[in-house]
């Protein structure tokens, strides 16, 4: 599937060692953090599981229908992720779970008071926005999202290094762990300032910033007009918007561009040429090069799928 960021695949467990055919567990104990390794092989529905931690759960193989937060059930596949407080049961169906098509998924689940020690350190020393008043935290209402190359790689090394038998594991873990939660607490403050910019245009620096982006896709947009309008020097400005967000200004654009794109291609009469222009690119070649490495597939082929 297009635009997915997939984890690494994990050894499915011996059939001999099963101690369960649904939600079959194995654990690695660290410091701060357990990883949980689940495997269901066969059809199940209404399946809870509840975690005292706050946990970070990935697909890997196959597919499950989640009950969450009172919520419509949705389908979780793998390159996605659910984030879900301490305490709060998730309610899971296996539809296709069979012997050789098992369903598999990791839940790293993390300890309260590292989570806060995390927040407390990006409210105390990471908050060079002086005209919002915007505190970090963990939201859940964007529960479930499709993993970027940062969050996907984080999780991967992490697998890696939960499962080894390196003395220092609980080292390179606490490392790993606090980039992965600065990374996922960025990429919502991200979501939920693009969302309101739509409505609030000057509630703060940022709103601005980002809805002017948006008003402006389909046109070249400077950096250095971005810098102007944000009364900031350049490196000052870079600096602001990846400390805000966890990538760059131009990252941010190509993303929105790329997601209006895929927009246009789904337009019956549309050509790989006209959507390029209409997103803002000047170089067609660059546009499918940036479509291939953001989706995985050129637009033509995305096209297609369509």
């Amino acid at each position: 599937m297009p635009g997915k960021n997939y984890l690494h695949k994990i050894d499915l467990t011996n059939p001999r060692y099963l101690q369960t055919l649904v939600e079959n567990r194995r654990v690695f104990n660290l410091n701060n953090c357990e990883l949980n390794v689940f495997e269901s092989y066969q059809e199940t529905y209404r399946v809870p599981l509840t975690f005292n931690d706050m946990v970070i759960t990935s697909m890997i193989r196959g597919k499950k229908v989640m009950h969450l937060f009172d919520k419509p059930a949705f389908d979780y596949l793998p390159g996605e992720s659910v984030i879900v407080p301490a305490n709060e049961t998730m309610v899971i169906d296996f539809p296709e779970a069979k012997s050789d098509t098992p369903t598999q998924c990791i839940a790293l689940a993390v300890d309260q008071g590292y989570v806060n020690d995390t927040l407390n350190y990006l409210n105390n020393y990471y908050n060079s926005d002086p005209d919002s008043t915007h505190n970090w935290k963990l939201q859940f209402n964007q529960y479930h999202f499709d993993n970027d190359t940062e969050v996907t790689n984080l999780i991967n090394k992490l697998m890696r290094v939960c499962s080894s038998e390196d003395r220092t594991k609980n080292i390179y873990a606490d490392l790993n762990l606090k980039e992965l939660l600065i990374r996922l607490v960025q990429s919502q403050h991200l979501v939920q300032v693009s969302m309101e910019s739509s409505k609030i245009t000057n509630q703060s620096r940022l709103h601005y910033i980002l809805h002017f982006i948006q008003e402006h896709l389909t046109q070249k947009i400077s950096t250095d007009s971005l810098c102007k309008k944000a009364y900031m020097s350049r490196n000052e400005f870079f600096r602001w918007f990846r400390e805000q967000f966890g990538i760059t200004p131009v990252d941010y654009i190509n993303k929105e561009r790329i997601k209006l794109a895929k927009q246009l291609l789904a337009q019956k009469n549309s050509t790989i040429t006209e959507v390029s222009y209409q997103c803002g690119f000047a170089d067609v070649n660059y546009f499918v090069r940036l479509f291939k490495k953001t989706e995985g597939v050129t637009p033509g082929a995305y096209k297609e799928c369509l």
